[in-house]
């Protein structure tokens, strides 16, 4: 049914299939939102929309580097749903670990922009084009950034990188939307508790050198605050956000 109709929100969250998109997605279920859900695989897609319960959930296999898969996925959104109110660009690889700076293939240098940057892009532009066009005119596009954003891990240069061009991109997002009533914001996250991040609890190189285990939080945690930027009025944007959890090496010398 047209949310036209039903009043309710629409979302696309890429990368819904686990981690941080999945726990995004399940909080906007509970905020009455319906779901445009897409990651690169069908079976984890199924789950999270089976967890969402009798909320209204499209998932649509994606590759967020096909320009392609993209515009089909906004497409169907389009089709479905009417209209779209948030895109939480949330799809993303840290790519090899442990891998020393002189030791990183260009090859996977090249995915992890293709996927942390250019598939951002993609989406973002995507679903820029689809809120300038709907009537009512407007939307609101939250980038999922990274503590990394703001300081590297060793041996993360990749990652990094496309980190801070996120930022660069939310930024200037915010600024082209103006015209048209498109928010931008980012979030910038630090050890939520995901697959990514497993690691964390068992020992993670620290900048002398040394391993050491990291305190973590729920991703639920992060989702809530998700949540908040999503709802706010187009009058009002988060331009960025940093959640972590409060005991983490972030601040100060750890």
């Amino acid at each position: 049914m047209n949310t036209e109709q039903t009043g309710r929100k629409v979302a696309v969250v890429t990368g819904a299939g686990s981690g941080i998109g999945r726990a995004v997605a399940l909080a906007l279920a509970s905020a009455g939102w319906s779901l445009a859900l897409a990651d690169r695989r069908a079976e984890p897609l199924a789950e999270t929309a089976a967890a969402a319960g009798d909320t209204e959930a499209l998932c649509v296999t994606t590759d967020v580097t096909d320009a392609d898969e993209v515009a089909a996925l906004f497409t169907a959104v389009r089709e479905r749903f009417g209209r779209l109110d948030l895109l939480f660009n949330n799809a993303g690889t840290f790519g090899p670990g442990g891998v020393p700076l002189e030791d990183l293939a260009a090859e996977d240098w090249r995915a992890v922009v293709e996927v942390n940057l250019t598939g951002a892009f993609l989406c973002a532009q995507a679903a820029y084009r689809l809120m300038k066009e709907q009537d009512p005119q407007g939307g609101r596009i939250i980038n999922n950034g990274s503590i990394s954003a703001h300081a590297p891990r060793p041996q993360s240069i990749a990652y990094t990188a496309t980190k801070h061009a996120m930022t660069g991109l939310t930024k200037s997002l915010s600024l082209d939307g103006r015209p048209h009533r498109i928010a931008c914001g980012q979030i910038d996250i630090g050890n939520a508790a995901t697959e990514m991040t497993e690691r964390m609890s068992t020992g993670i190189l620290q900048a002398n050198g040394e391993l050491a285990a990291e305190p973590v939080m729920a991703a639920s945690d992060v989702a809530r605050t998700v949540v908040h930027m999503a709802e706010l009025p187009l009058e009002a944007n988060v331009q960025f956000a940093t959640v972590l959890a409060t005991n983490m090496p972030y601040i100060g010398r750890g």
